[in-house]
């Protein structure tokens, strides 16, 4: 974890590349939470800093910590927000730092913070840039890290992974019903010296081994592939199930954590993370609920809420989001938040390949 100074860079103002998903209702539901002296609030997922500008502008005693891996995001944001001077401070890290950027920066005994904001998955920076790899519309190298200063690209996991390791990632991070078969070409071209090397190459390949009916519905064949992919490079998943308990144990009692979420697997992990702390922690026969047993979340609204029209007109990539909120109504040290223990792939997982 490192503070990140602010740059100037070259590329075009982050304002101009990125509009952030359901800003203004994100604002309303951290809004409760940060009408208090002098709040404090973290973006989990600092991006290319809409929903921080937004949240600095309505809240003008807001301090605002943003986190991300990616060097080239920070800077846009950095650059983006320079003039909400030291109200703003950026932190190259991972999003499972939360509760250690959480004690730098609370005001509190309790070393907890007033709100957090995570808005997972890709960001617009990652998608629009072809050569960093993410999306199948542009030809480009197969890379899909978010940072790409380490870790292992996709063309690695593509050259290195067997037959049944690609099957399983297709399948558990895409949802993928042709996992098998899109693995098995992968393989086959790859012992024939003619490695997939590219996104178009890949997109091409996925459209060749999947059924010609399913490759009429849905949208692109090629997505479920990137995406899978692209949460294995990242470790997205496991980031997530470690980030969010330690992001509800760094929140005050009244604080509150909003949480937009993209594709099913990510949304699942948050819904039951939510779910299980806005229940009570004894058997639901008894009459009464033990002291100390009592929810320690209280819920905001019911359900996911989703973009309506008019937001999905103006930001196409609000189509898929899915957002959730909820408060702290008991401290963390009474109700700790626990582990989260790999809800997002079976016993596969232990093999080791993908973990970070």
């Amino acid at each position: 974890m490192s503070n990140a100074p602010a740059a100037q860079p070259a590329a075009a103002g982050a304002a101009d590349r990125h509009t952030p998903v359901l800003l203004n209702r994100c604002l309303e539901l951290l809004a409760p939470a940060l009408a208090v002296p002098d709040p404090v609030m973290i973006d989990c997922t600092l991006g290319m800093g809409g929903h921080a500008e937004g949240a600095l502008e309505r809240f003008p005693e807001l301090t605002l910590i943003g986190i991300d891996r990616d060097p080239q995001a920070i800077a846009l944001a950095s650059a983006r927000l320079a003039r909400f001077g030291d109200r703003f401070r950026a932190v190259r890290a991972t999003y499972d730092a939360v509760d250690a950027v959480a004690r730098e920066a609370s005001r509190r005994s309790d070393h907890t913070v007033d709100a957090i904001l995570m808005d997972l998955g890709v960001s617009s920076l990652q998608l629009d840039d072809a050569d960093r790899g993410f999306s199948y519309a542009h030809p480009a190298p197969l890379d899909m890290r978010m940072d790409q200063t380490a870790g292992r690209t996709a063309q690695d996991l593509l050259d290195t992974a067997d037959e049944r390791e690609l099957a399983y990632i297709l399948r558990t991070y895409g949802e993928e019903r042709f996992a098998s078969r899109i693995a098995a070409a992968i393989v086959r071209r790859r012992s024939a010296g003619s490695p997939v090397t590219t996104t178009a190459e890949l997109a091409e390949l996925v459209r060749e081994n999947i059924p010609a009916a399913a490759r009429r519905r849905g949208g692109n064949p090629a997505k479920r592939t990137f995406q899978a992919l692209r949460i294995a490079v990242n470790g997205e998943l496991d980031l997530l199930e470690r980030a969010l308990p330690r992001a509800l144990n760094s929140l005050r009692v009244g604080g509150r954590i909003v949480v937009e979420s993209y594709q099913s697997l990510e949304d699942r992990i948050v819904k039951q993370a939510l779910a299980a702390g806005a229940s009570a922690a004894a058997p639901a026969d008894l009459p009464f609920i033990p002291e100390g047993l009592e929810p320690y979340l209280e819920l905001v609204g019911h359900g996911a809420q989703k973009a309506d029209a008019a937001e999905v007109a103006a930001n196409p990539r609000s189509a898929s989001v899915r957002l959730r909120a909820a408060t702290r109504i008991r401290p963390a040290r009474q109700a700790p938040a626990p582990t989260i223990h790999s809800a997002s792939a079976p016993a596969e997982k232990t093999r080791g390949r993908n973990r970070r």
